[in-house]
């Protein structure tokens, strides 16, 4: 009887609580910054990034704790993302737009595979040397890559896409196929999905158009979510704007805590 109950377990037993942990990781990372962009729009300032959130993550009193179980949980996120994209666990097919959504899914991996990485540069100077856990030379490193004229046009064409793809997913519904929730607890995950991914799409968009700006101009910048957050503060009313895009990142990691709960891990499709 051990020995049916050994062959029943199979990799995917472990591999969804991992996957799971990796949405709350995301909507943990989200949390931070919507707190960070709401507290700047209020000293009217730009807020910060993903990696100032990782920063203060990985910098708090509960560091010891909190850094480690955040690297793990970005390490599942990126694995699941990668098993979506590459056995196509949604269906998507492999028709252009299939193909461009499992793209997006590979960008997903990279994006937080990059967040991964600097959490643990972070993590491992501050635990195991004296130099103060910047992480300086690994994010100026890939921010030297990412200003490269013809990897900027290149990224700019993927924010374009996975932005508008945030959008029309969420005016589409389509996370509704996912999501596995009583038709009351639905009814506020479909607040938090439609705001937080409107959100985050608009902000991939204005990633892109500074992305493009940046690649023909030749000059080495890059663009990322700061750059973005200054973007928006300088508009008019770019306070007020900035205060939205803090209240749908707020959203954006409601909903991230939500899909850990319920989101259908079919990693059997695999």
């Amino acid at each position: 009887m051990a020995v049916s109950m050994a062959d029943d377990t199979t990799w995917h037993d472990w591999f969804k609580p991992f996957a799971r942990l990796g949405y709350g990781a995301r909507g943990l990372v989200y949390l931070v910054l919507a707190f960070f962009i709401v507290s700047a729009a209020l000293t009217t300032g730009s807020g910060g990034d993903s990696k100032d959130a990782v920063r203060f993550i990985t910098q708090s009193t509960a560091s010891a704790i909190l850094a480690p179980l955040l690297i793990v949980s970005l390490a599942g996120y990126c694995l699941w993302r990668l098993v979506q994209a590459v056995f196509d666990t949604d269906d998507h097919g492999v028709k252009p737009f299939g193909l461009a959504v499992r793209a997006g899914l590979i960008g997903s991996a990279a994006s937080y595979g990059f967040l991964m990485a600097y959490a643990f540069s972070l993590w491992w100077g501050g635990s195991f040397s004296s130099g103060g856990g910047s992480g300086g030379g690994f994010a100026e490193t890939a921010a030297r890559f990412i200003g490269a004229g013809p990897v900027s046009l290149t990224l700019s064409a993927i924010f374009a896409i996975v932005g508008g793809a945030h959008i029309w997913k969420a005016i589409s519904r389509k996370y509704r196929d996912h999501i596995e929730a009583s038709p009351k607890v639905a009814k506020w995950i479909d607040v938090a999905a439609i705001g937080g991914l409107c959100a985050r799409g608009v902000i991939f968009l204005i990633i892109a158009f500074l992305l493009l700006r940046y690649g023909l101009q030749g000059d080495g910048a890059g663009a990322g979510l700061g750059d973005a957050l200054d973007f928006i503060a300088g508009l008019p009313f770019g306070v007020w704007l900035l205060a939205a895009t803090g209240a749908g990142f707020f959203l954006f990691s409601v909903y991230s805590f939500a899909e850990a709960i319920w989101r259908r891990i079919n990693v059997e499709n695999a």
